[in-house]
């Protein structure tokens, strides 16, 4: 179950795959060239996704 502050203030989630982090080095880089996929409540989570959840207040 998503705790309630996620499931409540949810913004989006930022995806990319484990083997596309390690080659980059770092999320930083990765969003500098434009790797991160933008997904919304509906993404069904795969093996190897590394996300970064945007929760609003």
């Amino acid at each position: 179950k998503i705790h309630t502050d996620f499931e409540k203030h949810f913004i989006r989630a930022e995806v990319t795959s484990v083997d596309e982090l390690v080659a980059a080095g770092s999320m930083d880089a990765l969003r500098a060239a434009g790797k991160l996929r933008v997904e919304g409540r509906d993404y069904r989570v795969k093996d190897g996704d590394v996300i970064f959840f945007r929760i609003g207040r």
